[in-house]
């Protein structure tokens, strides 16, 4: 299974629907936000696919994206939580929250998923691959990513023309 990864959307609702196009023409059969969705209307481009959210430090209405994501059919693990894929283990974060990043590391789990730094990144510590897609907002380049479980093959996938 390949699984889409974006982080930090803030309300870039034009560039998050050219993301997901991109993240499904790679394959992506699932999406994974990592948090600062900041506005419903993100959660409505992502709604093609199953996808769990995570909430980041700028989601500050809880309540109309718990409703969209409700609504969308999507799951929200609100700080943070792991799911499990194919016999994978994920963890996912915004990771702005140091209590939560080492709460979730001691499970342990095959892969970590968070965003916040708006920075891409892909490096493995112990057993764990941890992955930031980078982010829609703020970033240069604007990114996101795919992983395939069955290869371990990550993909980083630039979106829009920003260099």
């Amino acid at each position: 299974m390949k699984i889409g990864i974006l982080s930090d959307t803030h309300d870039q609702v034009e560039r998050t629907s050219e993301a997901i196009t991109a993240l499904i023409r790679a394959g992506a059969e699932m999406l994974i936000h990592c948090g600062d969705i900041t506005e419903p209307a993100i959660v409505r481009e992502c709604a093609g696919l199953p996808t769990t959210y995570v909430f980041g430090n700028n989601d500050y209405n809880h309540v109309a994206l718990n409703k969209a994501i409700l609504e969308s059919g999507g799951t929200c693990l609100g700080k943070g939580g792991t799911i499990t894929v194919e016999g994978r283990t994920i963890a996912v974060t915004h990771g702005d929250s140091g209590r939560e990043i080492s709460r979730l590391a001691d499970t342990n789990p095959d892969y970590f998923l968070s965003g916040h730094t708006h920075c891409a990144d892909d490096e493995r510590r112990g057993t764990t691959r941890w992955i930031n897609p980078g982010a829609l907002h703020r970033a240069k380049p604007w990114s996101v990513a795919v992983l395939d479980l069955a290869t371990d093959h990550l993909e980083f996938l630039t979106v829009g023309n920003r260099r």
